[in-house]
């Protein structure tokens, strides 16, 4: 009886073993790792919402990209509206765009730096007005489409230029008149010849140093001229809704805004000019568009 009793005992001690081990090898590490999933953060979601600000973070360094904002789908009129411009500005036609991230700010000097540190590119000259968040000048259309292409290899992000009709749009923020704010330039709510700031006709100011337009957009009046990735046509024909490619060595590239040496009149919202990819100029700058792709959870 006693030796039943000792089997017994035994027997259930191996059997416990035998269910310790089964749970530690099968069940454990399925629920530690659930566990481990609750503790990660969800992935980025789609920056989709109109008017939401957010960074890219690059994916191999500790680095973000440049402060972008969600500008809404919607239709738009393009062109000379109130009939202040010129024939370039023509013909008025009506637009929809799709929704777009566009940078709240003209690209620094800091964040260009970071591309020159981290690539070996050329450092531009900031004329003696200083860097970190002025705005970048003396930069070619060609150098800042091979930013656009380093943004996008270290965010997995698709990043390029606007073209005119998102530059456009994005300006005008809703709006037909001249400027964001009305008809008339006023004083000291943007950086331009004859806009009666403190950096006015003399240099760049720092971004943001006067109010953004409806969309959050700060300085698309003055300051500097912004490179697009369209080509420049005498009339509108929908190159403006397209991007050149950077192949073609022969196309004029168009600037818009106007900066801190243009009249007001180069500074509406409609007012177009061209250069030649390789071009540089101490009041041309630019901004980026990063594209959205709402079907993807991850964008």
């Amino acid at each position: 009886m006693i030796k039943g009793i000792i089997i017994t005992i035994l027997t259930g001690i191996l059997v416990g073993l035998i269910l310790l081990w089964i749970e530690y090898t099968y069940f454990i590490p399925i629920f530690a790792e659930e566990e481990i999933a609750l503790l990660k953060p969800p992935p980025n979601p789609c920056p989709c919402t109109p008017g939401k600000i957010f960074n890219d973070a690059f994916l191999k360094q500790d680095n973000l990209s440049p402060e972008m904002v969600v500008i809404p789908a919607g239709e738009f009129r393009m062109g000379d509206i109130q009939g202040t411009g010129r024939e370039s500005e023509l013909p008025i036609h009506d637009i929809f765009m799709r929704r777009f991230a566009i940078s709240r700010y003209e690209i620094t000097f800091a964040e260009y730096d970071s591309f020159v540190k981290a690539t070996g590119a050329k450092s531009p000259d900031d004329a003696g007005w200083g860097r970190g968040n002025h705005p970048v000048i003396n930069i070619s259309w060609k150098e800042a489409t091979i930013y656009t292409e380093w943004l996008s290899r270290e965010t997995g992000k698709e990043y390029r230029l606007p073209t005119e009709a998102e530059w456009e749009y994005a300006a005008r923020a809703e709006t037909d008149t001249n400027y964001w704010w009305g008809n008339d330039i006023g004083q000291n709510i943007a950086n331009c010849a004859n806009c009666d700031s403190y950096w006015s006709n003399r240099k760049t100011a720092p971004v943001g140093s006067f109010p953004a337009n409806l969309f959050k957009l700060y300085d698309t009046v003055g300051n500097v001229y912004e490179w697009t990735c369209s080509e420049y046509e005498q009339k509108y024909t929908g190159r403006e809704q397209r991007c050149v490619s950077k192949y073609n060595t022969t196309a004029l590239r168009t600037i818009r805004g106007g900066s801190w040496y243009s009249n007001s009149r180069f500074a509406r919202a409609t007012n177009r000019y061209r250069y030649s990819r390789n071009y540089r100029d101490n009041n041309i700058g630019f901004r980026v568009v990063r594209l959205i792709f709402e079907q993807s959870s991850t964008d």
